[in-house]
């Protein structure tokens, strides 16, 4: 990926269930990491810092220099994504208390999504309410999405703009994405990072019916939001939200956990089919985030079940290593590729974007 020259940038990237910290030089080196608070209590040597923010709300369309405008935005958005922008909004105000001389720029997941087509944004819901709170899909992980499916047609040595890519984040969240010519035209989550796949604790779609009868049953809105969020996926159904310990379970014979992954496998197939029928066909498929990069079982599996689609692995892909490498079967008119994901470098290089086109800007004709 091109970088702009000159700025050391320390990203700040609050996740749901993890916080990581990286200070990347101008050549995209990590010169040192940190998954806790630690490269903000002690501020390194940096010339600007980038925050991932989950959420950017109807406004927040592109990276922007923070100001309290963009932090009061990034706030209004908390209730549609209540487990990460909150998480960012203590990053941002931390960083502006023991760095106020630094300029902060947010980095948006939602952005990367701006480019869906009206069919793939728009919810069939009453016109009065999709006006009133601005109601559509919004996307997320389009951080991740968004490098992975540059770095994959690098690695294919494609231009990105004549390739049709599902990209799979599969970490604690979830969430898959059909880019088209290097845009994103369709994506499993949508207004909250709530829809689409089974994840970690979050139940990805279920039919809103069924939320209604709940309700109706006498649970309130705070425990549906909690039960949702936090107590579904494959800890719901599993007991555990970490995927190494429902394999394992599931090896030892544990019916729950057999379930779980078989739910999981089933919701997560379903979903590349429909992303590659948005694209109206597909030339690569990208595993990328924690799951993506490490469980090759079920890469494998997942791609049996897609053979129809021309998609199948290498009987070789048993590693769990970082390396980005192509993992498809040979002959195979679907390309098959791990890409670690980067989403320090990806922050890194929108805070310097934003950061040039703004001096360019003040520095005037």
């Amino acid at each position: 990926m091109d970088v702009a020259a000159g700025l050391t940038v320390l990203t700040v990237n609050a996740g749901s269930s993890s916080v990581k910290l990286r200070v990347v030089g101008p050549d995209g080196t990590v010169l040192a990491a940190a998954d806790d608070s630690t490269l903000l209590r002690e501020m390194p040597e940096v010339a600007a810092i980038g925050h991932r923010v989950v959420h950017g709300g109807p406004a927040l369309t592109a990276p922007a220099r923070i100001d309290d405008d963009v932090r009061r935005r990034i706030a209004e958005a908390d209730e549609l994504a209540p487990l990460h922008n909150r998480r960012a909004l203590d990053g941002i105000d931390l960083a502006r208390e023991v760095a106020p001389e630094l300029p902060q720029v947010a980095c948006f997941d939602t952005a990367f999504h701006a480019t869906l087509p009206d069919a793939a944004a728009t919810y069939p819901l009453p016109a009065a309410w999709r006006q009133r709170w601005g109601l559509r899909r919004y996307g997320f992980h389009g951080l991740s999405h968004g490098y992975a499916a540059r770095r994959a047609a690098a690695l294919l040595g494609r231009d990105p703009a004549g390739l049709r890519v599902v990209t799979c984040h599969l970490g604690a969240g979830a969430s898959l994405c059909a880019v088209d010519g290097g845009r994103s035209v369709d994506t499993t989550m949508g207004f909250t990072p709530l829809e689409g796949l089974v994840m970690a604790t979050r139940s990805g779609s279920v039919d809103p019916g069924l939320l209604l009868w709940l309700l109706r049953q006498g649970l309130d809105v705070n425990e549906l939001a909690d039960g949702l969020e936090q107590r579904s996926g494959l800890a719901g159904l599993a007991g555990s939200g970490d995927m190494r310990e429902v394999r394992q379970a599931a090896e030892a014979g544990a019916e729950p956990a057999r379930r779980a992954l078989a739910v999981y496998r089933h919701r997560l197939c379903r979903e590349i089919a429909a992303m590659a029928a948005a694209l109206g066909g597909l030339d690569a498929l990208v595993f990328t985030g924690g799951i993506g990069e490490h469980d090759a079982a079920l890469r494998a599996e997942v791609c049996a079940r897609l053979e129809f689609l021309g998609v199948g692995v290498d009987d070789a892909d048993t590693s769990a290593g970082d390396a980005d490498r192509e993992i498809g079967a040979p002959g195979r008119p679907v390309r098959v590729l791990v890409v670690e994901s980067r989403e320090d470098l990806e922050l890194a290089e929108q805070t310097r974007r934003v950061l040039t086109s703004h001096r360019r800007q003040t520095a005037g004709p």
